[in-house]
């Protein structure tokens, strides 16, 4: 899916909108890529002169990568909501310029609860990784 399809599945939009495109895998997985362009309003302070994709940006993309996957149990009505990141693990440091691949996949779920890994590699080398758990929640909750 691209960023237009994304929008049917999603409630991200931009700025926040943070994959480019991101496809299911499986059942339970998917495969995303973001291109970090050095225009983004994350990167504008974070650091002048030495730009770096911040961690929390970067777990947010995961996040957003297993939304994909968990779409058709979300429904209208629903939005995926954070409820928890663990070991979160920053390897390398992720600049303009780098395409990251995003591989998630959920692990366990306890409807409307689901647990996910995930990772972010860049050139075939992993630079962030964590487990992620979010909630499915009514919108007007």
């Amino acid at each position: 899916m691209n960023r237009e399809e994304l929008k049917n599945i999603m409630p991200h939009r931009e700025p926040m909108l943070l994959l480019d495109s991101c496809e299911k895998t499986g059942d339970a997985s998917s495969e995303g890529r973001y291109q970090v362009t050095g225009d983004e309003f994350f990167l504008k302070g974070h650091f002048p002169g030495n730009p770096v994709v911040p961690g929390v940006i970067q777990a947010e993309i995961m996040a957003q990568s297993c939304a994909v996957i968990i779409a058709s149990d979300a429904g209208e009505g629903f939005l995926p909501l954070f409820t928890g990141i663990k070991n979160l693990k920053f390897k390398g440091i992720v600049r303009p310029g780098d395409e990251l691949i995003i591989k998630s996949r959920i692990v366990k779920s306890r409807k409307p609860f689901y647990f996910a890994e995930s990772e972010i590699e860049v050139s075939g080398k992993t630079v962030c990784s964590g487990e992620i758990s979010f909630a499915l929640v009514k919108e007007d909750d």
